[in-house]
């Protein structure tokens, strides 16, 4: 059988240049090619376009058929507004699964259209940004789609017993999220554990309504669970007992649990042979005895997590020697000592991610014998680590050829010379942070043999230069994520390098690089699928560069353009004009008025605006945008603002689902980039 591969890119042009630019062309005698392919092969080649919704797009807007065929093909919706729902659930009947976490209200009558029009097929609900939904709202959902295999409720604070008794009642439940519905208590979730047995996955993070009895009664009624999440509940060492009888769980969440003890562990050992994923992180009453003895019969654990938790000793390392299936071990934030360190490398030899970010105590000692008996580490994240050197890195680059993810920023007693060495051996990294860090030119030079990084941080690298950041966008052509945050050696020369090598950027961040200028955002516009753009404090750039990547970018969601302040209304009319899937964006201290706020109002998808000091803004003209913009689910304003309003405004748009933040915020000096250095050192310290 003979395997054809269709490009999507090419595909989605070909599309377009099926589309009549004036009249349709004669129709050719004999079928069309299309129509000789069956509706399954055409799927499947709409499956290779999910990757960019714009070629989706265009293949359904070359002519009825493919419209058709697109619309029977879409299994997903993730609508703006809940006032699309009749439109977009008749157009797309084959659709099961419904994100509504953009629609910032929901209500019954919402949820009432949803089940008349999907009933049974409806497969998978989110609802974890909505709100003003009710129990009557989701009792109704539950007696029309009984099909219903996931729902996610998470954030739903003013969600109450009432509403979890109507949740219940969705009997082929097999996945459900509540996290932060802290009005939910005991009764609740009992109501759910008797309804729902069939459940395989349960959040109740930040359920603090919730404690042992609820949690009990989970265990004894959801037989089927695999993933637990208990994260930050008052629950103690009293219902852990039947939650290690549950002989499926393969994850289970404590952190912050505070109210488990050593107690805990010691129950642990005696059960659930099946878990796979433990995290007790900022478990702050169980010490490194209660640790210890956690892995005697958790022989199948395969990622562990103990980060902010007791110190990290040779008892607590050497009890992993247990643990001959654990591939991941964080212990972020914990205490580390060299024996420790020591103690981890002579066993879990089957470890291919280790963090010890933010690990006090990690030295060049532990950390390199460590590695000499880890030589399999795909990830490795060593942040703040601020007591390695050299040493460190030349073990790490020499013995862990293979890694794909190295982080480790500020590791401020790093020299130099060292980033050479991963460049020189570790041309499998896909992931590289070296923030705040005394990379170099030389480095980067180094660093550009790895030919498949996607994400690479820079942040606060004040010794690179536009030709260190040239040899990167030479020969890193797979990037997708570049941060240059105050990296103020960088000038529009190493970004115009980066746009042209470096086509696939997804993510770019040059906020403060103060050199940066129009033509830098004239060079990004070439990278067509740029999402995210933080070019904050670049007091060079105007509304003409904006326009270039508005006009180019047309899948940018997030802009932040602070301090921007040559940045004016002519900035935001491209923007409004092509910027349709702009989502997020910060005008602050920048030089646009009520007429270019406003006009940001055609933006359907515009959900979070921030707007301090901006100085040409009137009241009236903010209330006017404020209206106008339908779908905005957080605004950050100054609290000025809250008194020269009117209140039923803010009720009105409080009712329409957005939320307010007022700040008090005074306008500061920007600081020079190495005076900004020395101060977060100071904080540092």
């Amino acid at each position: 059988m003979t395997t054809i591969t269709i490009s999507p890119s090419l595909f989605s042009r070909t599309m377009k240049r099926h589309k009549p630019a004036v009249a349709p062309a004669p129709a050719p005698e004999g079928p069309a090619l299309f129509d000789l392919l069956s509706e399954e092969i055409v799927f499947m080649i709409l499956d290779f376009l999910d990757e960019d919704p714009l070629d989706r797009k265009a293949f359904s807007l070359v002519c009825r058929s493919f419209l058709a065929l697109e619309s029977r093909h879409r299994k997903s919706l993730r609508p703006l507004r809940a006032e699309h729902l009749p439109t977009a659930l008749a157009r797309y009947p084959g659709a099961a699964a419904l994100d509504l976490s953009l629609c910032p209200r929901v209500t019954d009558a919402s949820l009432a259209v949803v089940a008349a029009a999907r009933g049974d097929a409806l497969r998978s609900l989110d609802l974890s940004r909505s709100r003003f939904f009710t129990a009557a709202g989701l009792m109704g959902l539950a007696s029309r789609c009984r099909g219903l295999l996931e729902l996610d409720l998470s954030n739903a604070t003013e969600m109450r017993d009432s509403a979890a008794a109507a949740v219940a009642e969705f009997k082929n439940l097999e996945k459900l999220r509540l996290a932060r519905c802290k009005s939910v208590t005991d009764i609740g979730v009992g109501c759910i554990a008797v309804g729902c047995r069939k459940l395989r996955l349960l959040s109740l993070k930040w359920c603090l309504g919730v404690g042992d009895l609820g949690v009990g009664l989970v265990a004894v009624k959801c037989k089927e669970i695999r993933s637990l999440d208990l994260s930050y509940l008052p629950i103690s060492n009293k219902c852990l007992p039947s939650i290690m009888k549950l002989q499926y769980l393969e994850e289970l969440v404590l952190e912050g649990c505070f109210g488990i003890d050593d107690e805990c562990p010691v129950i642990l050992k005696d059960g659930c042979k099946s878990l796979k994923v433990l995290d007790m992180s900022s478990c702050q009453n169980i010490t490194h005895v209660g640790s210890s003895s956690i892995t005697n019969g958790a022989g199948c654990l395969q990622h562990l997590t103990l980060a902010y938790g007791s110190p990290v000793t040779f008892a607590l390392a050497a009890s992993l020697k247990r643990l001959s299936m654990l591939e991941s071990l964080k212990l972020d934030g914990c205490m580390v000592t060299t024996s420790g360190l020591k103690a981890i490398g002579n066993c879990c030899l089957s470890l291919t991610g280790l963090s010890l970010s933010k690990c006090s105590g990690v030295t060049d000692d532990g950390l390199s014998f460590l590695v000499t008996k880890h030589k399999r580490l795909k990830r490795l994240d060593i942040t703040c680590c601020r007591k390695i050197t050299d040493v460190s890195i030349a073990h790490i680059t020499s013995l862990c050829a293979g890694l794909t993810s190295l982080r480790m920023e500020s590791c401020s007693h790093v020299p130099k010379e060292a980033f050479v060495l991963i460049g020189q051996r570790c041309h499998a990294l896909e992931e590289l942070d070296l923030t705040d860090n005394e990379v170099d030119d030389e480095g980067l030079k180094s660093i550009a043999r790895c030919s498949k990084l996607s994400i690479l941080k820079l942040g606060i690298c004040l010794n690179i230069t536009d030709e260190g950041l040239s040899h990167i966008g030479k020969s890193c052509s797979k990037l997708v994520e570049l941060d240059l945050y105050r990296s103020a050696g960088i000038t529009g020369l190493g970004i115009q390098e980066v746009a042209r090598g470096c086509p696939s950027l997804e993510t770019v961040n040059v906020s403060y690089c103060n050199d940066i200028t129009d033509a830098s955002l004239m060079s990004l516009s070439k990278c067509k699928r740029l999402k995210t753009l933080e070019i904050r404090g670049c007091p060079l750039i105007t509304s003409l560069g904006l326009a270039a990547i508005a006009v180019h970018c047309r899948q940018l969601s997030k802009l932040d353009i602070k301090k921007c302040c040559n940045i004016d209304d002519a900035g935001m009319i491209p923007l409004a004009h092509f910027s349709q899937n702009l989502r997020q964006i910060n005008l602050s201290y920048t030089s646009v008025t009520d007429v270019g706020l406003l006009s940001l109002a055609s933006i359907s998808c515009l959900q979070s605006m921030t707007i301090l000091h901006l100085k040409g803004l009137t009241p009236s003209g903010l209330a006017a945008a404020l209206l106008a913009c339908g779908g905005l689910t957080k605004v950050k304003l100054q609290a000025s603002f809250k008194v020269v309003l009117p209140q039923p405004l803010f009720e009105h748009l409080e009712a329409r689902g957005c939320l307010f933040h007022w700040r008090n915020k005074v306008l500061q000096a920007e600081l020079d980039p190495k005076c900004w250095k020395l101060l977060l050192e100071d904080v540092m310290h």
